[in-house]
């Protein structure tokens, strides 16, 4: 096993990687490999940071970090990080190589000087490598005040972030899925605040055409519901889609996961 910085020569295996990774597991399809695609120029991209592993010479697994920002309740920002798309090729998975990747990634962060980073995952898989929840660290996700969030450009929602926001809930809910985890002790101190996610994470949904040129490219696969994923729903009316048959269809047929079948029919809305 070895694990290095990705070159240029990667680009494509690891974006073809990435999507493999992520096919159907969190939506029907995925656009992780598009933002991977997009975030290699994007300025909060840190190209030190930027991991593949290898087996017998093969590509296995990769993990990009960037950095974030969390808007204090004082009305001041502190410098924060994120990483992901964390990937490991489905032939992998389940057999540690996503832990000793990420640990590995971790410790050259650390050496760094990143003191402190958030993501959304599994805590059941995150703990290992040291992730809690978020909320125990007083770092809230999503659920201050619209005009509050308005004040920073980096506190955009994106459609997908909005169906797993807590808008209406307390502030100090407990978010299952948003972990944090200070590398270095003391670089948050006892502040409060709420975390910024990087803009360039919603590339796919503020650009869906350039999105669906780039995902034309690859080899086509289905798109399917799954047990597991995150809820989706009708970006027009609200309807939860859940079924295939919930869906609209596009103008060729197709299935499209963005609108109902009562807003959305053979390319064009009712």
């Amino acid at each position: 096993m070895n694990i290095r910085l990705e070159t240029p020569k990667d680009y494509r295996e690891v974006e073809n990687l990435t999507r493999e990774a992520f096919w159907n597991v969190y939506r029907p399809g995925c656009t992780e490999h598009y933002v991977l695609n997009q975030y290699r120029t994007n300025p909060d991209f840190i190209p030190e940071l930027d991991f593949v592993m290898e087996e017998d010479g093969k590509i296995i697994g990769h993990v990009m970090f960037s950095k974030a920002e969390i808007m204090l309740d004082d009305g001041t920002s502190l410098p924060s990080w994120t990483f992901g798309p964390i990937s490991i090729h489905p032939d992998y998975k389940r057999k540690g190589y996503g832990l000793k990747l990420l640990q590995y990634a971790l410790e050259k962060a650390k050496e760094m000087g990143i003191g402190l980073l958030q993501m959304e995952g599994n805590i059941d898989f995150y703990r290992h490598a040291g992730f809690g929840l978020a909320s125990k660290l007083k770092i809230h996700y999503h659920a201050e005040p619209m005009e509050q969030r308005e004040q920073s450009d980096a506190c955009i929602d994106s459609a997908e972030s909005r169906q797993r926001s807590t808008e209406g809930q307390p502030q100090e809910s407990e978010v299952p899925y948003f972990l944090a985890q200070e590398l270095i002790p003391g670089y948050w101190g006892n502040r409060e605040g709420t975390y910024c996610p990087p803009k360039g994470y919603f590339v796919a949904d503020e650009h869906p055409d350039a999105f669906e040129a780039y995902e034309a490219t690859f080899p086509k696969k289905e798109k399917a519901f799954q047990e597991g994923q995150l809820p989706l729903f009708c970006q027009s009316c609200g309807m939860p889609l859940t079924r295939i048959e919930d869906c609209g269809t596009n103008a060729d047929g197709s299935t499209n996961f963005d609108y109902c079948q009562y807003c959305y029919k053979d390319g064009h809305f009712l």
